[in-house]
């Protein structure tokens, strides 16, 4: 058998990965519109019903590994870097950074916020941080891929560990607050090294989102594709207990007692959100769990090569265009449904007409790449 045909390739296509990025994409969606209903604009009213606090906790937490996903299906596909890093950072150039900078300021222009731009991305665009996280590790690939290409499974195995471990961090710096306090420097507690002079701890190197780039790349190379059997017996109990983590230690520190809506400073939400950082434990196990599901996907009929690989290709635009639309979506149907029928379907209409911008944009002549990817 060929690694073609094992892989669900399809027209020099990794199938999986076409359909990997369209639910990512709208588990990004689905994110965004439940937002509204977790905070106000202001930043200090959380919850504005015990529905709202349920729903939008629940579902957030469900799809809140959207991100790693994304990282994971970039590294499967890119790393290890074959080719020359120049040709190699020339192509990510053109598919990425050039539409970011085109939305970065589509998203200023209706914003304002013009002088912070030669600084981070504008807070209205607030999406947009990914794409310079994905740039980071794009300049991570070539240096680390010769050893990738040499690395047995046992190394690999190794450095997925280690940066597990480092997954925990959230909790041991939460846990530190709770015991000790702020330390004497500052809120935030300084783990293995840190200190306010030097924030590269002895595990900075090995943590964040580098652990989803060597996961994909592990995937990739060393773990076979499985039957549906061992792919359940694997999926559901790290989904389980990825989400016990993620949604039950957010939604049962909210304090109920003095009603709806919660008001707490912003800071609230910072320690809220603890288990739902992306590269916190619980969401680590998740991605692994939907990884391994949509690995399964290879179906790559009429429906695919019509609907799914177009939505697919033009997914980047998708997501760098849909605050735009999602914002007047959410605010339509809000007037009209529940909480959580709001989130769902405001989240698909998002993704409809999101989707079909962005297939649009990218179809212009010369142009479209530059655009929508």
């Amino acid at each position: 058998m060929t690694r073609g045909s094992k892989e669900g390739f399809n027209a020099n296509r990794v199938v999986f990965l076409d359909w990997l990025r369209i639910i990512a994409c709208f588990m990004v969606m689905l994110v965004h519109t439940c937002e509204p209903f977790y905070f106000d604009a202001d930043g200090n009213t959380f919850f504005q019903s015990q529905n709202a606090a349920f729903w939008a906790s629940w579902l957030d937490s469900l799809v809140r590994c959207c991100v790693p996903l994304f990282v994971m299906a970039s590294s499967y596909l890119l790393f290890p870097v074959t080719r020359p890093a120049g040709e190699f950072f020339k192509r990510r150039l053109v598919r990425v950074f050039v539409p970011y900078v085109v939305w970065m300021c589509i998203y200023t222009a209706a914003w304002g916020e013009w002088t912070k731009l030669p600084f981070n991305f504008p807070f209205a665009g607030g999406h947009l941080w990914f794409v310079y996280m994905l740039m980071g590790l794009y300049l991570l690939m070539p240096l680390l891929s010769p050893w990738a290409e040499k690395a047995s499974q046992r190394e690999v195995r190794g450095w997925l560990l280690l940066w597990l471990a480092t997954t925990l961090f959230p909790f041991i710096r939460r846990f530190w607050l709770a015991k000790f306090g702020a330390p004497e420097f500052g809120p935030t507690p300084f783990l293995w090294g840190e200190a306010p002079w030097n924030r590269f701890g002895a595990f900075y190197y090995v943590s964040g989102f580098f652990g989803y780039m060597l996961l994909g790349f592990y995937f990739r190379k060393f773990v076979p594709r499985l039957d549906w059997r061992r792919t359940l017996a694997l999926a559901l109990p790290l989904w389980i207990v990825g989400m016990a983590i993620v949604w039950g230690f957010f939604y049962f520190r909210i304090p109920d007692a003095q009603g709806y809506p919660v008001a707490r400073p912003y800071a609230f939400a910072v320690d809220l959100e603890t288990s739902w950082e992306f590269c916190g434990f619980g969401i680590a196990l998740m991605t692994v769990a939907y990884f391994l599901l949509i690995r399964k996907l290879d179906f790559s009929g009429g429906f695919y090569r019509r609907v799914v690989r177009p939505l697919s290709e033009a997914s980047y635009g998708t997501y760098l265009l849909h605050l735009l639309v999602l914002v007047p979506v959410v605010d339509c149907f809000r007037q009209h449904l529940s909480p959580a029928a709001t989130m769902i379907a405001a989240a698909a209409a998002t993704y409809i007409l999101s989707s079909a911008a962005a297939v649009v944009l990218r179809s212009i002549p010369f142009v479209g790449r530059f655009i929508a990817g």
